[in-house]
């Protein structure tokens, strides 16, 4: 018996990692590319596999996509909650909008993130239900932020905490979106503190 489980956990592993390497070769075209509408078979052939150990995995592209924004929130949201435990609710606030809209520190990384921000919303429409999902825990920490800052009279009493925590992280999220097309609208660039100051203003009226 402790063979099989043994054998069980290490099929678990392997099936981990294979999943993990596609992930990585959807990343590595996004950097270089900067495209979004890159196929299955590129990413199988980036990561030297075949179209039949990827559908084991995923059965699209947008699962692929999916799961990789999944794997980028959690790490992020766990490291953000060991860093801002002690951060009184605005500055937590100012935190989180700094880090979600840090400037890329490379071409590679614009890439990524114009890739990623522009794909939320095929996701929105195609997996409606599994994309909620994956925000979920960015949403549970506004809400925390949101629910601290009314505790402590930082925020306005009476918020609605669920409808705001999830109109701070839109507003957010197109105010990303808004960058990425700034050039072709002409528009001054949005950068972290006005999106830090709109959201506060809210909160606190």
């Amino acid at each position: 018996m402790a063979k099989s489980n043994a054998g069980v956990a290490n099929n678990s592993l392997d099936a981990q990692a294979r999943a993990t390497q596609f992930m990585r070769s959807a990343l590595d075209i996004l950097g270089e590319t900067g495209r979004t509408e890159f196929t299955v078979l590129e990413v199988v052939e980036r990561s030297k596999t075949s179209l039949r150990a990827f559908y084991q995995h995923f059965a699209t592209k947008d699962e692929l996509v999916l799961a990789l924004i999944d794997a980028m929130l959690t790490e992020f949201t766990t490291t953000w909650q060991a860093e801002a435990a002690g951060l009184s609710p605005a500055d937590a606030l100012r935190e989180l909008v700094d880090r979600i809209c840090v400037p890329p520190a490379s071409s590679t990384q614009d890439s990524i993130n114009r890739g990623l921000t522009f794909y939320h919303d095929r996701l929105a429409e195609t997996m409606p239900d599994d994309y909620g999902r994956v925000l979920t825990p960015l949403h549970a920490l506004i809400v925390d932020i949101v629910e601290r800052g009314m505790a402590d009279g930082t925020f306005a009493p009476g918020l609605d905490v669920e409808a705001t925590a999830a109109l701070v992280m839109q507003t957010i999220f197109g105010a990303l979106r808004l960058r990425a097309l700034g050039p072709g609208l002409e528009l001054t660039p949005i950068g972290s503190e006005r999106i830090y100051a709109f959201c506060l203003r809210a909160l606190e009226n």
